[in-house]
Order: C-alpha cells, then sequence, then structure tokens
C-alpha cells in the first residue's frame, strides 16, 4: 500500500493531535486515517509476564467493543498485544512508530506482519519520520507524544519505573489527558511504574468499567 502524507493545516489532520504543544507538522501513514471517533493508547513493558498479556487482552476486547479504537507503538510485549487481540476481533487498531513506515524501517523486524494485518484490518501506521528513516534513541521516545496526543487516555500495564510506557504517561499528563494503570506486586519490577503512576494520579484499573465509566460509554 502506497505511503501517503498528511501536513497539520489539513482538515483531516487528527484532531485531538493537532492540540498538543509539539505536534507533528506532518505525518506519514499507510492504512485508514480517519473515521476513528475514539481513540485510547494502551502501552507497556516488552518483558511481560502470564499476568500482563491476561490483562491487556481482557480489557482490550473490552473496550474494542465499545467502538474504541486501540492505539499503541508496534512493541513487544504489552503494544504487540494490544495490537494483536485488536486484530482478531475484526477491530481496528493504530500503530505509532519511532521509525519509517516502510518495511525496510519497520522495527521491529518480526512485526512487519503485524503491521500488514493491521493495516488490512482497516487500522493505521503512522509516523513523522519519513520512509527511510531508522529508529534511534531518540525517535522512539519522542514518538510516545504522538500516542497519547492522539488518544483520549492512556493505560499503562506493567512498566519498570524508567521505561518508554512511563514517558507516554508523562506526556499524557502534560497534555491533560487521563491516564490509568494497571496495579501488581509490590515484588515486581514490572509493578513500580504503574505504582508511581497511581501516586501521581492516575486512576487505578482493575477492570474495563474503570476506563468505560470514565467516558461515559457504559
Amino acid at each position: 500500500m502506497e505511503i501517503k502524507r498528511i501536513f497539520i493545516n489539513d482538515p483531516d489532520y487528527p484532531k485531538l493531535l493537532k492540540q498538543i504543544q509539539d505536534p507533528p507538522k506532518v505525518l506519514f501513514y499507510k492504512g485508514n486515517l480517519v473515521n476513528h471517533n475514539f481513540c485510547f493508547a494502551i502501552v507497556g513493558t516488552r518483558q511481560c509476564s502470564t499476568y500482563g498479556k491476561q490483562i491487556v487482552s481482557e480489557i482490550t476486547k473490552d473496550l474494542i467493543k465499545s467502538d474504541i479504537t486501540i492505539v499503541s507503538g508496534l512493541a513487544p510485549g504489552i503494544d504487540t498485544c494490544a495490537h494483536t487481540t485488536t486484530i482478531r476481533q475484526n477491530k481496528k487498531t493504530i500503530a505509532i512508530l519511532g521509525t519509517g513506515i516502510d518495511e525496510k524501517s519497520i522495527y521491529p523486524k518480526e512485526n512487519i506482519g503485524l503491521a500488514r494485518e493491521i493495516i488490512k484490518n482497516n487500522g493505521c501506521l503512522i509516523s513523522e519520520y519519513p520512509p527511510g528513516s531508522r529508529g534511534t534513541r531518540f525517535s522512539f521516545p519522542k514518538r510516545n507524544r504522538i500516542i497519547s496526543g492522539l488518544s483520549n487516555g492512556v493505560l499503562v500495564i506493567e512498566a519498570k519505573e524508567k521505561s518508554g510506557s512511563l514517558i507516554t504517561a508523562n506526556y499524557a499528563f502534560s497534555q491533560k489527558k487521563k491516564v490509568f494503570a494497571i496495579p501488581g506486586s509490590i515484588y515486581c519490577r514490572n509493578s513500580s511504574g504503574p505504582h508511581v503512576l497511581i501516586k501521581r494520579g492516575a486512576q487505578l484499573v482493575d477492570n474495563s468499567n474503570d476506563i468505560l465509566q470514565e467516558y461515559n460509554l457504559i
């Protein structure tokens, strides 16, 4: 599929993203950029546990029943689970990349097949980086502002205290978006990130209704 681009002054440019402090002036995308009525981000660690996989699967399935488009970062772990669960239910998901969206640039390489499935399922791949751009230690954290900026809220499922997921949550806080977090064992390092967010004011989530009620979707 052809890679397209859209500029910030285009009427189809995502409205929520346009409102953040530093919106990309141009987006490169493949797939369906429009007709996503309500976007919600789910992010988390690459090294997720069985507990984390179960949580992301259950909550994602519930959210997409309310015609919510799931946004994530195509990374291994929680991101991949969120995208895959959505596709298996024949629903739409959006992946925000820290690389170009051409297949030579997509990272991780093992998710190229998943990227194709996202597009086939009426979803979208988005990046502010042009085709041919490789990921850097700066590009991935920076793209996280797009994940939160495109979304009405962000849910963090398993993350260490210093992780990309917390960068996304911090962007969400600064963008005045609602942040949600899944609690876990105090002995698990992957619970430290969500617990920090809860202390900062993120809403504790133990089922999907905590999110749906916040947006009057049930």
